[in-house]
């Protein structure tokens, strides 16, 4: 028996939060603390154009069974 192992991805993301102005960002901590506890990681950020980031996005191994082969 060969067993493949193919790392698969799934993707979270999320928006930093903005304050009243909508011009500085809220401290994201507690939502970052709660996607670390289930096991999700910081993989890159996409930035408005002019500048600030517009979403986090995270990557956590998928969630799901071994691939297996018989030989």
């Amino acid at each position: 028996m060969t067993r493949q192992i193919t790392e698969q991805w799934e993707y979270h993301t999320i928006r930093p939060p903005r304050g009243s102005t909508k011009k500085e960002s809220i401290d994201p901590a507690d939502d970052l603390n709660d996607l670390g506890a289930d096991g999700w990681e910081l993989a890159d950020t996409i930035e408005y154009v002019g500048g600030g980031t517009k979403y986090l996005i995270f990557k956590r191994p998928a969630q799901t069974k071994d691939n297996t082969t018989d030989e």
